[in-house]
């Protein structure tokens, strides 16, 4: 049996953060990584934005190329099946057993899929996209339920095929954003624009007591960003490499049928989704709507592996997240967890809060690898100044998106005004504020207001002498705030 200070479980984003941490922390330590895949994630291409936010490109590894990386790591491609805190001691699929002194869990979340129709695909890794490359060169008709990142990047991405949206919401991309951003990419999906000549600049200050509760939650997939940069999105139609996207709004899918079971069900296809094909797969809307598609993309939100591993050992959130603390330990001695398997348990800073997203998995990953080490030395480690604010970079519809803080207002018990500042198909701009300081922001489009916002939001600054004017666009703010 060989024995390891310090073995971290899973090949993700957390994973590898983790690991490169502790190499670094600790080069004459003898690291473990136990992946079941043969690619690991691995960041690269850093630019760090702002002082918390950062962007990043995430590139497969071979398990073998990441190993020679780091002299005193070890990679196994296996699979953990059980933990012996007593001993502490871990067991593997292939037979394997290893002692640990310290351990840590990041292995992720597993899609939460409508169905287990073999048509009824969820794309969470390399796998499950080659899958889904494979079904979409034959197809001619797609459809994608769900209303996060990945849904909202593959209905941009998807080309010479026929999309149609399930949606539960009233707007597009409401996990992240608010109707009017919604609102603002649906026009540019209707309309195939992505920049261009701005138009007239609209401003408004309204109350949020003027809108309607917001259903969104916070919730995201793990794929790393730009996950569909290399992979093939052209369907079947190869002559038309137009976009074809039809939404269907507040529904919500009631079953999924195999052929067989809709041929023998008595249903037909609802009018506006008629055709003379028989489809592999049909789903039923709760809203009475009948449709058909060559396979249906499940993007609704994922669920924590807390169970997966001796889940009986862990405290859990009812979502099966293995519940942490503010140095990621769990209620077992000298195990921890990160990443999209844990949930937070202390209390937040005001600004910040938990989204399953590639970033948290990133800030996560690198804080828990100095926890295990000030553990080792047996002290405890101060929550990394990336805990003190939300931060999130990603793109949709081809704009570049920054949410800063309570984006959406959350936590603020809908007692909070909004700034807003749009110029159709350039930007759109979204300021909370409350009792004049700035708790959050939605930046969408070439704004360079990011570290600006970041700073009011962190300062916690009173403008309520700007009003609407901390939006004009005739005045710099960021020289003014400078």
């Amino acid at each position: 049996m060989e024995s390891y200070t310090f073995v971290v479980v899973g090949g993700g984003i957390a994973g590898v953060s983790c690991v490169e941490m502790l190499c670094h922390l600790r080069p004459d330590s003898r690291v473990l990584m136990i992946t079941a895949s043969q690619l690991v994630k691995a960041v690269a291409n850093v630019s760090q934005l702002t002082q918390i936010l950062c962007s990043f490109d995430v590139e497969e590894q071979n398990y073998g190329e990441f190993s020679g990386k780091f002299p005193n790591l070890t990679v196994v491609q296996d699979t953990v099946l059980d933990i012996l805190p007593e001993s502490h001691q871990i067991r593997t699929d292939k037979g394997l057993t290893f002692h640990y002194e310290k351990l840590c869990l990041c292995h992720g979340a597993r899609p939460r899929l409508l169905s287990d129709n073999e048509f009824v695909l969820g794309i969470r890794d390399t796998e499950s996209v080659q899958v889904f490359q494979n079904k979409l060169k034959e197809a001619s008709r797609v459809v994608i339920v769900g209303n996060g990142g990945i849904a909202t990047e593959l209905v941009h991405e998807l080309k010479g095929v026929d999309v149609i949206w399930v949606i539960k919401d009233e707007t597009i991309s409401a996990t992240f954003v608010d109707p009017g951003a919604g609102q603002f990419f649906l026009d540019s999906l209707q309309e195939g624009q992505t920049g261009g000549a701005p138009e007239v600049c609209k401003r408004m200050k309204y109350s949020s007591r003027d809108l309607a509760p917001n259903s969104s939650t916070c919730k995201g997939s793990a794929l790393g960003p730009d996950w569909h940069r290399n992979i093939q999105t052209l369907g079947a139609k190869v002559e038309s490499t137009a976009r074809n996207v039809m939404v269907e709004f507040k529904s919500e899918v009631k079953r999924v049928l195999t052929r067989t079971e809709f041929q023998g069900c008595g249903l037909k296809e609802s009018d506006k989704w008629q055709s003379a094909r028989d489809w592999s797969v049909y789903i039923e809307l709760d809203n009475g709507t009948v449709l058909g598609s060559d396979f249906v993309v499940s993007a609704t939100g994922v669920t924590p592996n807390g169970d997966l591993i001796s889940g009986h050992l862990f405290e859990q959130t009812p979502d099966l997240g293995i519940k942490v603390d503010d140095n990621f330990r769990t209620n077992v001695l000298d195990v921890f967890a990160a990443g999209d398997v844990c949930t937070t348990t202390w209390t937040n800073a005001p600004h910040w809060f938990q989204m399953r997203l590639w970033t948290q998995a990133r800030q996560m990953g690198l804080h828990v690898g100095q926890c295990m080490n000030a553990s080792l030395e047996n002290r405890l480690q101060t929550l990394d100044f990336s805990f003190e604010m939300f931060t999130h970079v990603t793109k949709f519809f081809g704009y570049k998106v920054v949410l800063l803080g309570l984006f959406n207002g959350q936590t603020l018990n809908n007692e909070y005004e909004i700034l807003l500042r749009i110029t159709k198909g350039q930007e759109y701009v979204k300021t909370i504020l409350k009792d004049g300081r700035m708790h959050g922001a939605i930046l969408i489009g070439e704004t360079d207001l990011e570290e600006t916002f970041e700073n009011l939001i962190l300062n916690q600054m009173d403008l309520s002498s700007y009003g609407e004017d901390l939006l004009d666009p005739s005045v710099d703010i960021e020289d003014y705030f400078d």
